[in-house]
Formats: structure tokens, C-alpha cells, sequence
């Protein structure tokens, strides 16, 4: 009869073992979920990786000084027109200096009318003109753009008109050839730096994407 209650005393005492391991277990916070933080540490710790807004706008700054009234003007257009961005401005618009450019050199104003204000198209055509007058063609070969800086920056919130000032230099080759064929000016082998300053300018928020040349100082 013995053998029997000894048993069930070791039984229940295992019994109660498992209990209150098993109780203990549950009531703890491990394996894979971290207890929480205390609040103090909890805000003193960020993520490695943070986005930082209200800094510098790097379309803006790699061109202008952060800060300036060219800046200030930039982000203003940017307001009017959140699509734009200067970078595309600036590249654009060194692809229509080298049209504009060998567009007037050869005398091929109609291709270049659409990228120009009225004003700067009267005066291109008025000297080619003089130029077809006198018997004198010109003989140009573009070889690059050196340089592209852009120097100046406009914008008017009124009438939501821009005006951006870029300063080229360009390389290329040129003679003028008179009637008969001989040389006026100029080296067919020798490279020039073209050194110019146009104005550019557009409406923000218009239907129109293109931007016109509206003065040019070379």
C-alpha cells in the first residue's frame, strides 16, 4: 500500500514543479520580443538613417549660392511650377545655345524662330541679311560647349514670368567666304572660344514648356 502513495506524492510534487516553472516562463518577457524601453531611452535613440527636411535644395545650390536672391528666385519658380527643375534647365539649355548658335551661323533662322523672342529674331535676320548683302557666307563646325554657368535668376510672383541669365563658352570653327570663295575672316583650322550671355525666359505653370531666348550679350 505504500508503494502506491509514494507514487502519487512524487506524481503531485512534479505536478506542482511543472506549475510553477511553466508559471514562471509565461510571466517573463523573453525569447524573441524585447522589452520596451524606458522612455528617457526610448527618445534618445533615433534610426541610423533619417530624412532631414527643410535642407539645402541641391538642384538649387549646385548652380547658385544657398541663400541668394538667385536661389531665393529659383525656389520661387519651383512654387509656381513644382515640375521644374533647373538641372533639366540647365542642360536644355546648353543644347539650344549650340542650335541657336549654328542656326544664325548658317543662316537657318526659320528652324530657330520658335525658341526666339520677336525682337532677338529681327535682329538675327537683320544681320544675316547684311551678311547675304555683302556676298559672305559663313563656314562653321561646333565643337563643344567648355563651359556653362548659370548667372543670374529672375522671377516676378505677379506675372509668374522667369528669366534665367546663362554665360557659355563654346568652341567651334568659322570662316566667312566671300563671293569667290576666298577667305575673308577666320581659319578653317583653327579652334575659337565663343564667349556668350543669354537671357532665357518663360511663363511658369503655361502650356508652353519651351523656354525663349529674350537677349542676348556676347
Amino acid at each position: 500500500m505504500e508503494s502506491p502513495v509514494i507514487q502519487l506524492l512524487v506524481l503531485a510534487g512534479i505536478a506542482v514543479f511543472l506549475i510553477l516553472r511553466l508559471k514562471s516562463v509565461l510571466g517573463t518577457r523573453e525569447g524573441f520580443e524585447k522589452p520596451p524601453l524606458p522612455q528617457s531611452e526610448a527618445r534618445g535613440r533615433r534610426p541610423d538613417l533619417e530624412v532631414i527636411e527643410g535642407g539645402p535644395d541641391r538642384d538649387i545650390t549646385d548652380y547658385v549660392a544657398e541663400g541668394s536672391q538667385q536661389a531665393q528666385a529659383l525656389a520661387a519658380m519651383k512654387r509656381a511650377e513644382p515640375s521644374f527643375q533647373v538641372q533639366e534647365f540647365v542642360q536644355g539649355a546648353r543644347g539650344a545655345y549650340e542650335m541657336i548658335l549654328m542656326g544664325f551661323e548658317h543662316g537657318n533662322l526659320d528652324d530657330i524662330q520658335p525658341f526666339l523672342a520677336e525682337d532677338v529674331f529681327d535682329s538675327f535676320v537683320d544681320a544675316v541679311a547684311q551678311r547675304e548683302d555683302k556676298g559672305y557666307k559663313i563656314e562653321a563646325d561646333f565643337i563643344g560647349v567648355r563651359e556653362t554657368t548659370l548667372q543670374d535668376a529672375q522671377f516676378d510672383p505677379q506675372t509668374g514670368r522667369a528669366e534665367i541669365t546663362m554665360r557659355f563658352v563654346g568652341e567651334m570653327t568659322s570662316v566667312v567666304r566671300d563671293r569667290g570663295g576666298d577667305i575673308v575672316e577666320g581659319d578653317p583650322k583653327a579652334i575659337k572660344r565663343q564667349k556668350d550671355t543669354w537671357v532665357f525666359a518663360r511663363n511658369m505653370g503655361s502650356d508652353d514648356p519651351n523656354w525663349q531666348l529674350v537677349a542676348t550679350d556676347a
